[in-house]
């Protein structure tokens, strides 16, 4: 009887060590079936890119939205009814789902590599080259995951931070997703290359409050300028770029934004004006390095969501639609 106790234990820690190392991303997955990924699809990248600038901001906020909705399974790319429907995905911008529908057919035109690169691993790396394209920190990228058959419009609510967040708001988000801090501060950080909508934050300068028009965490002299580039009566749909002082470059420029009150947000905003997080900010603001390294930690931590692995998923032929 002791002995079967003691093989039944043996036989759940097999069973619990297998699905442990199944579920572990590694950054040489492809090492056999498609060594060349990572070539490919930085070619494609880099192609889509020459075309249009709006391919760097478009594919990390893509990145960013798949895996906090339902883990990094390129759910996000899934074709209507999805998770693309919803208010806060409809403004993502077409050139992040074409990158990776570009990337995906360079992929599968390889003959040794068709129908065995996932498409959220695609995303993972097209990420990661639209970083270093804007200057940006160049980074492994764990690979292995498998993509998800589901997306739902409903999935979307109350799982992506909101322009109006405090701080406590977003940690409590970002922890859900095992997010520290500091990981949210590095990676509000991307910002730096990032743009939006005049309507996402035109609250800040028209209407705050009963009696105050403009936040006072705004730096007037912005808040001015912000207000020239979106009139009351204009398309809140203008996209008005979020680092105003080096918009295509990956760098630190953004904590040093937040420092004279130039965050578009007030969840960027919040994250020098609250105590608790500023010595952060000023950190990174004062060194690009500490910010390369954070951001490189964070996105890593970011790209292990929710990761389906093993026999979870599937490998879909196209990104847009399950088999």
């Amino acid at each position: 009887m002791k002995n079967q106790n003691n093989l039944s234990i043996l036989a759940l820690l097999l069973i619990l060590f297998t699905s442990s190392v199944s579920a572990q991303l590694r950054t040489n997955f492809y090492q056999n079936s498609c060594p060349n990924v990572e070539t490919i699809v930085r070619n494609a990248v880099n192609q889509k890119f020459q075309q249009t600038f709006v391919t760097a901001p478009a594919t990390l906020r893509l990145f960013f939205h798949d895996c906090f909705v339902r883990g990094c399974d390129a759910s996000i790319l899934l074709a209507s009814p999805s998770e693309r429907d919803h208010p806060d995905d409809i403004s993502l911008a077409g050139d992040g789902f074409d990158t990776v529908v570009k990337a995906k057919q360079a992929v599968d035109s390889d003959p040794n590599c068709r129908n065995k690169v996932s498409c959220a691993d695609i995303l993972a790396l097209a990420t990661r080259d639209v970083v270093v394209l804007t200057g940006g920190p160049n980074y492994p990228v764990e690979l292995g995951r498998r993509d998800g058959r589901l997306s739902t419009v409903a999935s979307v609510q109350h799982k992506l931070p909101q322009p109006s967040f405090k701080l406590d708001q977003l940690n409590t988000m970002f922890a859900k997703h095992g997010l520290s801090q500091t990981d949210m501060i590095a990676l509000s950080g991307a910002h730096t290359i990032g743009f939006s909508h005049c309507s996402k934050f035109s609250r800040r300068i028209y209407n705050f409050s009963p009696k105050i028009r403009i936040d006072p965490t705004l730096n007037i002299r912005y808040a001015l300028q912000l207000r020239q580039m979106c009139p009351v009566r204009v398309d809140p749909r203008i996209a008005i770029n979020m680092d105003p002082t080096s918009p295509r470059i990956f760098d630190n420029a953004y904590f040093q934004n937040l420092q004279q009150g130039m965050g578009l947000f007030t969840s960027d905003q919040v994250l020098f004006t609250d105590q608790r997080s500023r010595s952060t900010v000023n950190s990174f603001a004062s060194s690009e390095i500490a910010f390369r390294q954070a951001f490189i930690s964070a996105i890593t931590k970011l790209g292990r969501v929710g990761v389906k692995t093993g026999n979870a998923g599937e490998i879909r032929r196209d990104c847009s639609h399950v088999n």
